[in-house]
């Protein structure tokens, strides 16, 4: 699923940046070459993020 249409990130690119190490939304963008455009994103990906953060540790 594409999270951020902006940026084309997908859900499961979210997860595997989140399984990687830390940081918030923006940081995982530029992670992934991309940067914060219209920001509609944000909510869902910091959730993503949360997520899998929450059950790796």
């Amino acid at each position: 699923m594409i999270v951020c249409i902006c940026n084309a990130i997908r859900e499961n690119q979210l997860r595997d940046a989140a399984r990687a190490g830390p940081g918030d939304v923006e940081h995982v963008y530029r992670q992934l070459g991309c940067h914060a455009q219209c920001r509609q994103c944000f909510e869902e990906a910091g959730e993503i993020l949360q997520e899998e953060r929450c059950c790796v540790a």
